[in-house]
């Protein structure tokens, strides 16, 4: 199995970016942060901010944080099958506007996630994965990413995946630099939020050859 592999700066140099990138829009969103905070506080109630386990680099989990978007699940309700049903109307403006990732960038100062990389996706995914597919895990996860600029949830969980691990392999620091350029483009034009009949995704139950092959 392929194993990813860079240039001896890279690390640092994506590190360094990720640093001085989250910290700059943090201040820079530190007042529509709190009017978002208070939009969601008056909408939703509390908490303000979504918190969940996510895998982080090599699987390992840390908490994503995020500013709500939905009501919370009642009891025996299935938390995916219900996200539309649980998505506020400015919850809805949140996703649109990308403006619910802003908390995400205090991962970003943490280590836990990078401002380019493959989207932090739920744990349970973990075994569902086939093995080239867990090779996204190989990179820390992104704020945006390679998919995200190239067509986001409207494309299956196959291709996203494809994306992600072409990313893995190709992963450099002027990658990164077009990729976040590029986002800038993708948020204001709101491409690919939903999924077509969902709110986001349908959940990823595992590709077919791959659940076959481990009956």
């Amino acid at each position: 199995m392929k194993k990813a592999s860079f240039p001896p700066f890279y690390p640092k140099a994506k590190r360094f970016l990720d640093l001085c990138g989250a910290g700059a829009l943090l201040v820079a969103t530190a007042p529509l942060a709190i009017g978002v905070g208070l939009g969601v506080r008056f909408s939703l109630g509390a908490p303000v901010l979504f918190r969940q386990s996510r895998p982080g680099q090599h699987g390992r989990p840390f908490t994503l944080l995020k500013f709500r978007t939905m009501r919370p699940p009642s009891p025996g309700e299935d938390m995916l099958a219900t996200d539309a049903e649980r998505l506020s109307a400015f919850g809805r403006f949140l996703r649109r506007s990308s403006l619910d990732e802003i908390p995400t960038l205090l991962n970003v100062i943490k280590g836990d996630m990078s401002l380019v990389g493959p989207r932090p996706l739920l744990m349970e995914y973990l075994p569902r994965y086939s093995p080239e597919q867990a090779r996204r895990h190989e990179v820390k996860p992104g704020v945006t990413g390679w998919l995200q600029v190239n067509g986001r949830n409207a494309l299956s969980w196959e291709e996203k995946f494809a994306l992600d691990v072409w990313y893995v392999d190709h992963a450099s620091l002027r990658l990164d630099l077009e990729i976040l350029l590029r986002t800038f483009g993708t948020v204001l034009l709101k491409r690919g939020i939903t999924h077509s009949g969902h709110a986001t995704m349908p959940a990823f139950m595992g590709t077919p050859s791959h659940r076959e092959g481990e009956e």
